[in-house]
């Protein structure tokens, strides 16, 4: 089998999807027998090329149980239109594979606590719409990063982000169709909400009489906004203050992924599993960690290779103990 040119990998992680010549449907051929499973679900946010129902073959060839997609381009405010038999087939996939859960991440642009009205309005409704194709995907759970509150005080913002999610979802029935909300953490850039467990809890606390919702933590973001998860004293104590503000048992995904910059640096870079700034062993400690059992594993790694997203859940997978 050639090896693809590097300039043809899918970036997942981006959304922008490149030519197929790289495709994991490609590169893998189907497995003749199912991948080995660990006892924690491990997933990739996983390409949606060439329609959104492929992501569920891409993901069991990955060996994953898991996986994450966008459901429309994360970086443009025109939505993807769904077909029926699209959402049929991902779903009969998924049945099939047994991944679960599928977790939907938001588009990027969508900013709940805007203060021009113009761009709320556009992030109100491009969230109702990332409610209603994860409706029609049957998907788990939708992940949305709280926003920026620049131009307000931190408590108004969170104010809005209630109001705008609440708004957006309204009439929808999350609750009776098994759709939950979940709020990642950021990684605490100047007005970014959500830099703190404390503002991803209170925000869950006051969501939670109008939508279901619960937490996304990413370990970049954790990582970059200060905690320290590198030692196994700041690991615990870490740990402790996640259970102490959102509730351990709140978290039913984890974003699994290392970092290019320093703890405490503010910045937003992901890197492979090991590879970064956080090291290996603290994704050992976070996949064996009892309180952790029923959460899904997914990762957002980069790729800068060809089947670098297997390397990267074949990682996490070999830590589970």
């Amino acid at each position: 089998m050639t090896k693809p040119n590097k300039s043809d990998v899918i970036d997942s992680k981006s959304g922008e999807e490149v030519k197929f010549e790289n495709d994991i449907l490609k590169l893998i051929p189907p497995p003749k027998k199912p991948p080995e499973r660990t006892a924690r679900r491990i997933g990739i946010h996983t390409s949606t090329a060439g329609g959104v129902e492929h992501a569920a073959e891409r993901a069991y060839r990955l060996g994953c149980s898991a996986l994450q997609v966008f459901s429309s381009s994360p970086r443009q405010w025109k939505p993807y239109e769904l077909g029926t038999s699209q959402c049929e087939t991902m779903n009969s996939l998924r049945q099939k594979y047994d991944l679960k859960p599928l977790v939907i991440h938001a588009n990027y642009l969508i900013n709940p606590a805007a203060i021009n009205s113009t761009f709320l309005r556009k992030s109100v409704e491009a969230f109702r719409g990332e409610l209603e194709r994860g409706l029609a995907l049957c998907a788990d759970y939708l992940v949305l990063h709280p926003g920026s509150f620049r131009g307000m005080t931190r408590e108004e913002g969170l104010a809005r982000v209630v109001e705008s999610l609440s708004a957006a979802a309204d009439g929808l029935e999350l609750k009776k169709r098994g759709l939950t909300i979940l709020i990642e953490n950021t990684a605490g850039a100047e007005f970014s909400l959500g830099g703190s467990f404390e503002q991803v809890g209170v925000l869950i606390e006051f969501l939670k009489p109008s939508v279901p919702v619960a937490a996304c933590i990413d370990t970049c973001h954790t990582h970059v906004s200060g905690y320290d998860i590198t030692t196994k004293e700041g690991f615990r104590e870490t740990m402790q203050r996640l259970d102490d503000a959102v509730g351990l048992k709140n978290v039913p995904v984890w974003h699994c992924n290392d970092a290019k910059a320093a703890r405490g640096s503010k910045l937003d870079r992901h890197e492979h599993i090991g590879k970064g700034t956080i090291g290996v062993e603290p994704f050992r400690w976070l996949l064996n960690y009892p309180q952790t059992k029923q959460a899904a594993f997914i990762a957002e790694t980069p790729i800068d290779e060809p089947l670098d997203d297997q390397k990267n859940v074949d990682t996490l997978k070999s830590l589970v103990s």
